[in-house]
């Protein structure tokens, strides 16, 4: 399947933004503060934990996983919480795996699946299929028997292409839905992986989190697989993918940059108003994660919005959130 290279094509659209994510990695690079503030390191890294995860239907919110992961009791199914502190345990160890190497990737996926399935760490012994969030079969992965030497191809391929790690990265996150080579966390290493590749290129990418911009817009991801499956080859999910790269990057760039001239005051409404753009609502909890403060400077930033006319209150089912 992988003696050549994987089907897809190099489309002028590919080529566009591959040469728009080069020219913002500079920039990210020049202004932000990614890969040297500690603070923003660990948000984004919990931002990315959570989406991925969310993807996948875990049902804790962004604030639950915050406190997970700073060792606070979280009532949640204990499922969910020992996923959150699985994917915590891999992306911290990130930078010591091996992109192209079958151990590696079955090493992390033993870790992120520790304790949520049998077949942890080792290829699945039985058919699969992929189903959407309504439970339609998206596709069937490939048979058992073949899943270990595909893997492995495609690692190879991935390591001896010329090809720009833009494209090998996404070409192998798809491939790897393709197989499925695993009983359960195929998505989350896709993921992973793919962040992992992408470190090969630019070290940035460990902080920046793709997946947040993939959860909020989660139905063309899937579109996108589907449209691949449809027509046999990855060119839309590169296409798609590559999309989302650079709205993270656009964000990360648009964020750093504003803040160079701004009160706190100001800091703070740009980032309420990115977040407000993107979801509609949001509530307190959101506000204490966004800037690490308590419940009760939360209240007092909502307020004073509200007061300025640039928010209101409103009911979200039995709790109340702005818009």
């Amino acid at each position: 399947m992988y003696n050549k290279k994987p089907p897809f094509e190099i489309t002028t659209s590919i080529l566009d933004k591959i040469a728009t994510i080069a020219e913002l990695v500079g920039q990210v690079n020049a202004v932000s503060g990614l890969t040297t503030n500690p603070l923003l390191r660990r948000t984004n890294r919990i931002r990315t934990i959570y989406s991925s995860l969310a993807i996948e239907q875990n049902t804790l919110s962004l604030e639950q996983v915050t406190a997970v992961l700073n060792g606070k009791k979280v009532i949640a199914p204990p499922k969910d919480i020992a996923e959150v502190k699985n994917a915590y345990e891999i992306y911290e160890i990130m930078d010591s795996l091996n992109p192209y190497s079958v151990e590696a990737l079955l090493n992390a996926h033993a870790i992120m699946t520790k304790g949520l399935t049998e077949e942890s760490g080792c290829f699945r012994s039985g058919p699969v299929g992929v189903v959407d969030k309504q439970g339609n079969i998206l596709h069937f992965g490939t048979l058992p028997d073949y899943a270990p030497g595909l893997t492995m191809e495609l690692l190879e391929w991935v390591k001896g292409s010329e090809l720009h790690m833009l494209i090998k990265s996404c070409v192998f996150h798809y491939e790897l839905e393709v197989i499925h080579p695993f009983a359960d966390g195929n998505g989350r290493i896709g993921r992973l992986w793919h962040t992992l590749l992408l470190t090969q290129w630019k070290p940035m990418f460990a902080w920046l989190p793709v997946e947040s911009i993939i959860h909020d817009r989660q139905e063309e991801y899937y579109a996108a697989i589907n449209r691949s499956n449809y027509e046999g080859e990855s060119t839309a999910f590169i296409e798609f993918m590559l999309s989302a790269i650079k709205e993270a990057l656009l964000e990360a760039v648009q964020t750093s940059g504003a803040a160079e001239n701004m009160t706190i005051d100001e800091l703070r409404w740009y980032k309420i108003e990115l977040f407000l753009k993107k979801n509609g609502t949001i509530t307190n909890a959101d506000v204490r994660q966004m800037f690490q403060v308590s419940s009760a400077t939360a209240n007092r930033i909502l307020a004073k919005l509200t007061d300025e006319g640039k928010i209101e209150k409103i009911r979200i089912g039995k709790s109340w959130g702005y818009r």
